[in-house]
């Protein structure tokens, strides 16, 4: 009607075009076509479109509770660490990855060294409060690294033991025998950082029936130094058509992470020459 003039008693305007204006039943979905596959968010567009498709309900996966073990006598959880003390970065670091990576955080626990036992204690506890349990630390073969004795001792299926990679080579998936998942990541935080994303987030998109994405490969910049035997992981900044190589990535050192885009896997027989696939941060 915007359109129409008054004259009088009457209301005349443009006829419209054949349609125009007129939304067809099944326009914006076919009956029997897949409005969202398997493993999509639900997010706000996916609940109109449902709602507009005449559904009041959806089946979906719920996220996975995600227990987190911070391990070590040596943290300090506030303010500057003193002398022998180390500040816990692990602990803010986690739950926000955990969260983006879709699953829930159940809660944080720090869990000393000693007595013997303590870790024991919580990774043998009850299934139903968790489906994974995210120990850091305790992943090496030190003295009171217990977390491999204690699962090869709880007959958990091993899924990774270790990877070839730096940082973040001690990391390990296993599944307990009661169906909880155990991920073990290393107690360094940008150590942690990389196996956090190269195996705790693919195992929270499978428990959330998310397909992974296939990763870009990218011409790579920059000062870098690769592992024999091992894949490299850097973070870098997108450069343009390649990505830049960041400093500050030592295992215990995050302030490269910080300002990165993506982490770039860096094979050990890489040459300028050749595009490595990222794994974006965002």
């Amino acid at each position: 009607m915007e359109a129409a003039v008054r004259e009088g008693p009457a209301v005349r305007g443009p006829a419209p075009a054949l349609g125009r204006h007129v939304r067809r039943a099944g326009e914006d979905a076919a009956t029997g076509s897949v409005l969202a596959p398997a493993g999509a968010r639900v997010g706000p567009a996916l609940l109109g479109l449902a709602a507009t498709c005449g559904y009041d309900t959806l089946v979906v996966r719920r996220r996975p509770r995600v227990r987190i073990l911070v391990t070590g006598d040596e943290f300090a959880r506030s303010g500057r660490q003193g002398p022998g003390r180390v500040r816990d970065a692990l602990g803010p670091l986690l739950p926000p990855l955990v969260e983006a990576a879709g699953g829930e955080v159940a809660d944080v626990r720090h869990v000393p060294d000693r007595p013997a036992g303590s870790l024991d204690r919580h990774v043998a506890g009850p299934a139903a409060d968790a489906d994974v349990v995210v120990v850091t630390g305790s992943t090496s073969v030190g003295v009171t690294d217990r977390l491999r004795g204690l699962l090869h001792d709880s007959g958990a299926r091993w899924v990774v033991d270790t990877v070839a990679c730096r940082p973040g080579h001690p990391q390990l998936l296993a599944r307990e025998v009661s169906g909880r998942w155990v991920v073990g990541l290393p107690g360094n935080p940008y150590a942690a950082l990389v196996a956090a994303h190269t195996v705790l987030s693919p195992l929270l998109a499978g428990l959330t029936g998310r397909p992974l994405p296939r990763l870009p490969a990218v011409p790579l910049t920059g000062p870098v130094r690769t592992a024999p035997g091992r894949t490299r992981l850097v973070p870098v900044v997108w450069e343009g058509s390649a990505a830049r190589v960041t400093g500050g990535h030592r295992a215990a050192f995050l302030h490269g992470a910080v300002l990165a885009d993506a982490l770039a896997a860096v094979p050990p027989h890489w040459t300028r020459s050749l595009a490595v696939p990222m794994l974006p941060l965002s």
